[in-house]
């Protein structure tokens, strides 16, 4: 009975170390999990989504990570931020004219700001997968847009999904040229054209102070 008590010891310490190592892991995977989930928001999902088992699309999410990490990003100048500005605002007036071929400048554009900045941008997916690391919800409607393109080319989209594109595609320059990380909230529509400044409230006669001059009346 004396020799076989430390063998009852041992496999006793052995297994609970074993359930302590358990127990760890698994409170790291979740970590990590909730990590990548925190980080790529709907591109986790869609991952996951598209992925034979949930490890193998963390797998590839961290790979993404380490990846962007390693592209030599840049900032942009004033002055290329300007000209890339301009260019867009060419981009949006032409929408009136011609929206599909506002979508394709669109869609170049992009590509053209995401060199600048030191993105590979030789293939599409590689491109989305890149700017999902620090852009994911702009991720999400960059392949929005260019699936739009592709249902227009094929006759299935119309003017006001090539309205949305071309509002996606803005969303994602701005964050590009203003290297604002993933925004959100940040509003993307195309601008109605200006109109004149709000006139402010006017007075009734009876309400003008004595010895003021009378406002003309303007008509908006």
């Amino acid at each position: 009975m004396t020799d076989i008590t430390p063998i009852i010891v041992v496999a006793v310490v052995v297994i609970v170390l074993l359930a302590i190592a358990v127990v760890v892991l698994a409170a790291a995977r979740r970590r990590r999990s909730a990590a990548l989930r925190a980080q790529f928001g709907p591109e986790y999902d869609r991952a996951v989504r598209d992925a034979d088992d949930p490890r193998d699309a963390e797998k590839d999410l961290a790979q993404r990570r380490r990846r962007h990490h390693s592209l030599r990003l840049r900032d942009l100048g004033p002055q290329e931020r300007a000209g890339y500005r301009g260019r867009w605002t060419q981009v949006q007036q032409g929408f009136v004219d011609d929206p599909a071929t506002a979508v394709r400048e669109a869609d170049r554009l992009v590509a053209e700001v995401m060199s600048a900045r030191g993105y590979p941008v030789e293939d599409f997916e590689q491109q989305a997968e890149d700017l999902s690391v620090a852009y994911p919800v702009l991720t999400q409607r960059f392949r929005e847009a260019r699936g739009i393109s592709r249902e227009h080319a094929a006759g299935r989209a119309g003017t006001e999904d090539l309205r949305h594109a071309v509002t996606s595609y803005r969303a994602l320059v701005d964050a590009l040229l203003d290297d604002t990380g993933d925004d959100r909230d940040r509003p993307a529509t195309i601008a109605a054209p200006a109109g004149p400044p709000p006139q402010p409230p006017q007075r009734s006669p009876q309400q003008r102070p004595t010895g003021h001059h009378t406002r003309r009346e303007t008509s908006a």
